[in-house]
Formats: C-alpha cells, structure tokens, sequence
C-alpha cells in the first residue's frame, strides 16, 4: 500500500503545473529595453528591428525559444544570468517585442567595419560585435585596461566570466558597485584566437587610456560651481596621463566672476565645443591623485558640458583622448 501511495504522488507531482510567472508587462519590457542598463538596442535596433543581431520585433518566437536565447544563446551573443535580467524580466520584454510589428528587413549594424581597418577591430565589429556596444576603438574597456595595466589574462575574464569579474575589478578600483551590464561569452563560441586578435588591437594599435573621472556640482552661492578631476587608477598600475586641459563650456553670454585653482588661464574660443570656454591645464595626474576647481558665473550664467583632455601617453586610433565631466542633473531631479 505504502508503495502505491508513493507512486501515486510522484505521478500526481508531474501533471501539476510548475510556477507560474505573472502576465508579461508590455509598458514594463519597453521601459527596460530603453534604460541605459539594458544594451540589447546595440545589437537588435531600436525598436528590436536588427541590425548585427537578428530582428525580434514581432518575431513570435515562443516564451520558451526566447529564454532559450537569452539565458543559453546558440550564437555568439553572451549568455546573461537571472542575477542580470530575472525570468520576469524576460516575459515582459518578450511581451513588448511580441506586440511590434515585424519589420520586412533587418537594419543596419549600429558601427560598421572602417576601411582599411585591422584584423583586431575586424574582428571585434563584425565577427564577436563588442564594437557594437562599446564603439570602434573599444574607448571604454581600454580606459579600464589602462587603469589596472592589464594583461591577457584580464582580458579573457572580463570576456568569458563578465558578470563575476567586472565586481571584482570596480573593488581594485575602489569604484562603488553597480550593475554589470555585459554577459558572459562563450569559449566554444568566442575562441581565445579571436580574443588574441582582438587584444593585440587593444594593446599595439589602439593602444589603452587614462581612466580620468570627473564631475561638475553646484556649490554655495548660487552660480558657484566645483569641479572634481581624478585619475581613477590602481596606484603602481594605472597610466599617468600629461599635459591635461579642463575646459567648462559657458552658454553664450556667460561672464565668469572668479575662478580658483593653480593652472586657471581664462576664457576662450573652443572649435570642438563651438563655444567660449574657461579653461584649466594640468602638467600630469598619477593614479589616485585629483584636483578640484571653483567657478563663480555672472547672474544668468550657465555651464552647458566640459571635458577633460590630455596629450600623453599618446593614443594609436580613435577620439582625441578625452573624459566628459559629469554634469549635474536638473534642479527639478536634485
């Protein structure tokens, strides 16, 4: 009888239904397809159209094939794990992209390969598409790499162990945790011949950066404003970059009542911003080390973006280096 009983239960336990997720939330998969956080508009379009990935606007794809594509892809795109996007999360995008209408023809890559271009940057535009996201000098991981003087073996964790690697990283840093943003890529799919390729790209002809940090805020009185530069680095490690410039750009009309801080050398034209800037110079910032500056505007002034810009180590390929100063939000978010 004993036996029966235990039968029975186990048989019921398999036609019960598992747990169930809530409906999907259409308005709530928008709002994360279009965060800062969520990144897949790089690869699959703005309105998930296609471009280096497949088009998913009303694909129809089943729930179950679009989890499978997410959290196991079978292509080159990273896996990305419940502690990134939950399977809710996954439902509601999935309901969002269901209700778009199907597009008749995939759209363009976001950032394609430029002539001439090296084997490397081939590569990590149109074989792996890291370009996608990250642009097509990898501006951003090689500010990261230059930061901790980083090798190959970085490298390969950074790629295939993303989502556990780049916490441990921000911590070298000394950086706040946030979210990671990147999954995790395949061995099987994204061999380390390819990442070899990619790094010699990096490292000889791109060439890594200067991590440098830096942020406008509002002080007291109104119209004054402090702003903060620092080479966010590993002391030992991280790149030394020389001969920095900061420059505030002022809204047209802008007069400005005083500025502080060594280095301060007034007002002037800048061609790249278009405008009148107060400008800053810097002989060099070693890791860890920072400056702060103070402005004072006449009444009606305003400060419109800034940026921080160096001319050692010299750069292979991509932007003149350079760091946006972080502004600060509108008053009515404060």
């Amino acid at each position: 009888m004993r036996l029966i009983l235990v039968a029975a239960v186990f048989l019921f336990s398999l036609v019960q239904p598992g747990p169930t997720l809530a409906q999907g939330n259409a308005e709530a998969g928008k709002k994360l397809w279009e965060s800062v956080d969520a990144r897949c508009r790089d690869c699959h379009g703005t309105q998930g159209e296609g471009a280096f990935g497949p088009d998913l606007a009303g694909r129809q794809l089943s729930i179950g094939q679009f989890t499978r594509a997410v959290r196991t892809p079978w292509g080159v795109m990273p896996t990305f794990p419940e502690t990134q996007y939950s399977d809710q999360d996954l439902v509601n995008f999935y309901t969002y992209l269901s209700g778009l209408p199907k597009v008749a023809q995939p759209g363009p890559w976001r950032i394609q390969i430029p002539a001439g271009a090296p084997l490397g940057q081939q590569v990590l535009i149109g074989t792996i598409g890291c370009g996608q996201c990250h642009g097509p000098t990898m501006q951003g991981p090689r500010a990261q790499a230059g930061a901790v003087g980083a090798d190959f073996e970085w490298f390969k964790r950074m790629t295939y162990e993303h989502t556990t690697f780049m916490p441990e990283h921000r911590k070298v840093l000394g950086d706040a945790p946030t979210g990671v943003r990147m999954g995790n890529f395949s061995r099987t799919r994204v061999p380390e011949s390819l990442l070899e390729e990619i790094w010699k790209f990096l490292r000889d002809d791109a060439k890594f950066r200067a991590r440098i940090v830096s942020r406008l805020t509002a002080g007291t009185p109104a119209g004054t404003y402090n702003v903060n530069v620092q080479n966010a680095s590993v002391i030992g490690k991280g790149l030394t970059p020389e001969d920095l410039t900061i420059v505030l750009a002022l809204s047209p009309g802008t007069k400005v009542a005083n500025a502080t801080g060594a280095g301060y050398k007034g007002v002037r034209t800048d061609p790249q911003l278009s405008a009148e800037v107060a400008v800053w110079q810097l002989p060099r910032l070693a890791p860890k080390e920072q400056q702060t500056y103070t402005i004072t505007l006449g009444s009606g002034g305003a400060i419109t973006s800034g940026l921080v810009r160096w001319t050692k180590p010299t750069q292979g390929l991509g932007a003149p280096d350079q760091a946006l100063v972080a502004m600060p939000p509108p008053p009515a978010t404060r």
